[in-house]
């Protein structure tokens, strides 16, 4: 991921590396993951951090697109979480202000405002796909289903998010640039769940990315066990 313009004050472009290099943002994530750790949810550490951030930046890149707008992408997926460290009740629009006080400095203000937006709106509550950076954020960021992110298999039985994670056992985004389509791939053991478990937890994400796709001029598709679905 290289730098395409100039940065704040003329210097150069602030980019990937030099957020996941940053010490401060660091431990936001990992703070923010000791809080969801304490509160029994998923993995949203440095692992989901830096998935989302390649996710976001390829499919981008797949499609095209301007390779500052990737990148912007990749800043805006690294980042979507760092809000959970303060609480996880509108952690996206928490997160966008805290990323705000560290990089007000550094970016340029309109490429600022696009990772704001993106780490702003990645939640089904409330949300929106408010342009082709918060846009890929949201792909990525739902695509992240995976056994891999589950904490405690112990609990599955008795946690359906848990039990829907643990039983993933691939995903992937799938990106078609000349059919315009983004499709999310699963393989789910249904012996640990049954795929309309996936829907009753997921189904307000499957719109969400349905929208996000929309902003992207693509098609949103969901395959799960080789079936497509939507």
């Amino acid at each position: 991921m290289t730098a395409q313009a100039q940065g704040a004050a003329g210097a150069a472009p602030i980019t990937l590396e030099d957020i996941e290099n940053d010490p401060v943002l660091s431990n936001f994530i990992a703070s923010a993951d000791q809080v969801m750790d304490g509160l029994g949810f998923t993995e949203h550490g440095f692992r989901h951090a830096r998935l989302t951030a390649k996710t976001a930046y390829n499919l981008i890149s797949r499609l095209e697109r301007d390779p500052r707008e990737a990148e912007l992408a990749a800043i805006g997926g690294y980042l979507h979480d760092v809000g959970n460290m303060v609480a996880r009740e509108a952690h996206g629009q928490v997160g966008a202000l805290l990323v705000h006080g560290v990089l007000r400095e550094r970016m340029e203000h309109h490429e600022l405002a696009q990772v704001m937006a993106a780490i702003g709106n990645h939640e089904e509550e409330g949300g929106h796909a408010a342009g082709p950076v918060p846009a890929a954020v949201i792909l990525a960021d739902k695509a992240d289903v995976h056994r891999s992110r589950v904490r405690k298999a112990e609990q599955i039985e008795f946690d359906i998010h848990d039990r829907v994670n643990y039983a993933a056992e691939r995903s992937f985004l799938r990106v078609d640039s000349e059919a315009r389509t983004v499709t999310l791939e699963l393989t789910i053991d249904t012996e640990l769940s049954q795929v309309m478990e996936y829907f009753e937890i997921f189904l307000g994400r499957m719109v969400m990315c349905r929208r996000a796709a929309e902003q992207l001029d693509c098609k949103f598709k969901l395959t799960i066990n080789g079936a497509t679905l939507l």
